[in-house]
């Protein structure tokens, strides 16, 4: 701790009444111009008409002699900006979720914001609840700090090498137009009507070029002359503006001015196909329905129009079809004179009457003879085309596939019967002398002689002796049932019982339903209910919308 002499030391000393008379007369000396100004720690001379309450310094500061740096910003104070011209990502990413993450935003499945800063239009269904059309991640950017004039200029972040493909592409354009214009120009089927004289004059030329201006609407409002009022096509503010599918510098083009954005925005981005999307530009629109054969159209008046011919399709658009359909013709008819030229000159006209295509490959010199049971008795069987997927790949020393071998509700290989998919080959079991089925699945043993000789036999016949055996079976059970009618009866009573007797022991043993294991309630043996004990079901089910069913005795 500093002790009270030294603090005293530290204060400035207090001047005398000779020396303050000594100061003012010095300082009325220097306004004067009589003796020199003062000069700080940087040798700039003061102001000698400076405030002496703005020309001394704070006691703390400790200055020595005459200053006014405490004037001055300190460097301490200052705040550091970053340029400009600072280039940081922004936009879209190419990562594109397949499954919810924890955080994301709920609506659109994007993890870089939440629901309640989404840009989407809100989903019936959000992407965090169906699985599915998950918005792609946006660039996060480290914004640079900016001043005042850097937060409001509105080319931060701009790469002016983008615009090298600006101009590359105009180039491009540039490039087309003039090798369409050599080609129309050699083209011999083009219609040019009579141009205008030379002697018209550039005043008249101008006066055509503006001939339609006046009734040109302002692009994005309608005029309407009833009303003499203006309507400007506004969006509907639910939708997703244009400009806001997607943020990056480098995607689809947007002009404020029109409201339009030619290309797709999300091009690249979603896998879906462009009549898939919400939005993908205004020219895949255009480019539906009828507006190809209008392009076509518009197309023809302007390169008759540079020709010479006076064709307008919005001044005249019967005269504009009617030589489009002139020209159309003629071409087809200079096409048909060619091709014919060259026949009547070369020959080969027969091979031009060939049979249609369908006709062609439907029919082959191979013979194949096919005996009742659909086996091949003559010739060579048809190829069987090969699956896209890898076939007949065994993996860790099995001579099978995996799913070839089938018991008891599990897949398994055929060669050792393991069910375990990455199960090493143990080469024949204890169960691999049992044979199987045709399906691949273990057989009982009772049945193997009796199947051992239908191998031989087609799946299709042995499949209609086991339908025509289902047949006989029913039938005799029906007639057995017309004989003695009390038999039905009795069988479905047992049943009722024994649907009582099972109801009864859940009550007791308070099972509940939702701790029931899997496939509890089915047969030991897995067969298919019978039409008893489906009718005894149907006695047994409560039907709450039948209005009579309170008034049923038998419950």
């Amino acid at each position: 701790m500093a002790s009270k002499e030294e603090k005293e030391a530290e204060m400035p000393l207090k001047k005398t009444r000779e020396d303050y008379k000594k100061q003012k007369e010095l300082d009325e000396a220097r306004k004067s111009g009589i003796e020199p100004a003062e000069q700080d720690e940087f040798g700039q001379d003061i102001n000698p008409h400076i405030p002496q309450y703005i020309k001394d310094s704070p006691w703390y500061l400790q200055m020595n002699g005459p200053t006014l740096t405490h004037q001055r910003i300190q460097p301490e104070t200052v705040k550091s900006y970053d340029l400009s011209d600072k280039l940081y990502k922004k936009g879209l990413t190419n990562r594109v979720a397949t499954k919810f993450r924890k955080g994301a935003c709920q609506n659109c499945g994007a993890i870089t914001h939440k629901k309640i800063d989404c840009l989407e239009k809100p989903r019936k269904v959000g992407a965090r609840w169906t699985g599915k059309d998950f918005a792609p991640d946006e660039h996060i950017p480290d914004m640079p700090k900016l001043d005042f004039e850097g937060k409001r200029d509105r080319w931060v972040g701009y790469d002016a090498i983008d615009h090298k493909e600006v101009l590359e592409e105009f180039a491009k354009v540039e490039r087309v137009k003039q090798d369409l214009k050599a080609e129309a120009l050699n083209d011999p089927t083009v219609v040019v009507a009579p141009g205008p004289s030379k002697d018209d004059s550039d005043e008249e030329i101008v006066e055509d070029e503006y001939k339609y201006t006046e009734q040109a609407n302002m692009p994005g409002t309608k005029f309407d002359n009833k009303k003499r009022q203006t309507v400007r096509n506004l969006r509907i503010r639910e939708d997703t503006a244009k400009y806001l599918l997607n943020l990056d510098d480098a995607s689809a083009h947007y002009d404020p001015k029109s409201r339009s954005m030619r290309d797709n925005p999300l091009a690249g981005l979603d896998h879906k196909k462009p009549s898939e999307l919400s939005f993908s530009g205004e020219n895949f629109v255009r480019s539906t329905g009828q507006v190809k054969e209008i392009s076509k159209l518009q197309l023809f008046a302007w390169e008759a129009n540079q020709r010479g011919s006076s064709v307008h399709l919005q001044a005249e658009p019967t005269k504009a079809a009617l030589l489009h359909t002139e020209y159309e013709k003629r071409k087809d008819d200079f096409k048909t004179e060619v091709s014919k030229s060259i026949i009547d000159r070369y020959g080969g006209k027969e091979h031009l009457q060939a049979p249609p295509k369908e006709l062609i490959f439907a029919s082959t010199e191979e013979y194949v003879e096919y005996s009742r049971t659909g086996k091949i008795v003559k010739g060579q069987e048809k190829v069987v085309p090969k699956s896209k997927y890898q076939e007949d790949i065994h993996v860790n020393g099995h001579s099978t596939v995996y799913g070839s071998f089938y018991s008891e509700g599990k897949w398994g290989y055929r060669c050792c019967r393991a069910t375990y998919k990455q199960a090493y080959c143990t080469g024949r079991t204890a169960g691999a002398d049992v044979p199987l089925n045709e399906g691949g699945s273990m057989e009982d043993h009772g049945s193997v002689d009796t199947e051992a000789a239908d191998r031989s036999k087609p799946l299709m016949e042995i499949h209609a002796e086991k339908m025509i055996e289902e047949r006989k079976r029913k039938k005799q059970e029906e007639k057995k049932d017309r004989e003695n009618p009390l038999a039905r009866e009795e069988r479905l009573k047992k049943v009722l019982q024994d649907l009582d007797a099972r109801s009864a022991q859940e009550k007791a043993d308070s099972l509940d339903e939702r701790k029931r294991t899997y496939n509890s309630m089915a047969a030991d043996t897995g067969a298919m209910p019978t039409e008893e004990e489906m009718e005894a079901y149907k006695l047994r089910k409560h039907m709450r919308a039948d209005p009579m069913s309170s008034f049923a005795k038998d419950k």
